[in-house]
């Protein structure tokens, strides 16, 4: 009987412990047409929800661009140090309901991300039915 109990607490302790891997740390970005790395974005929690902001980029002629075509308050800001990810909250294992820019073309997007495993991020933008979904890679 010990043993079953034993082996229930560690099977319970697994499980939950996969289940709290967290989305914060610093990933890599990848651009969809070369497959290479272009940034490396730090997620952080403030007030309860989550955030990102472009702390490296990798081209060096690249960053110290700013976003010309950005419309909001990041208009002509440098990328490097912005805050691309907003208001993230967590339901479950997803994190919704914030939103996305992308510095490339100033546009933003509803946003969604969630672990594939503890190594690979899911980062969904979208506009209503339409979305585009990359994988992150976190940095070790």
């Amino acid at each position: 009987m010990k043993k079953r109990i034993l082996i229930l607490f560690v099977s319970l302790f697994v499980m939950t412990s996969i289940n709290a891997q967290s989305i914060t740390g610093k990933w890599k970005t990848i651009d969809d047409d070369t497959g290479k790395e272009k940034s490396v974005v730090e997620i952080y929690k403030k007030g309860g929800k989550y955030y990102g902001k472009v702390i490296s980029i990798v081209d060096p002629k690249k960053r110290d661009k700013k976003c010309e075509k950005c419309t909001d308050y990041r208009k002509d800001k440098p990328v490097l140090g912005m805050e691309i990810i907003k208001d993230l909250e967590q339901d479950d294992d997803e994190f919704e309901d914030g939103t996305i820019m992308d510095p490339e073309n100033g546009k933003i997007y509803d946003c969604k991300i969630w672990l594939e495993d503890k190594n690979t991020l899911n980062v969904r933008g979208y506009i209503a039915f339409f979305y585009r979904t990359q994988e992150w890679l976190r940095v070790e």
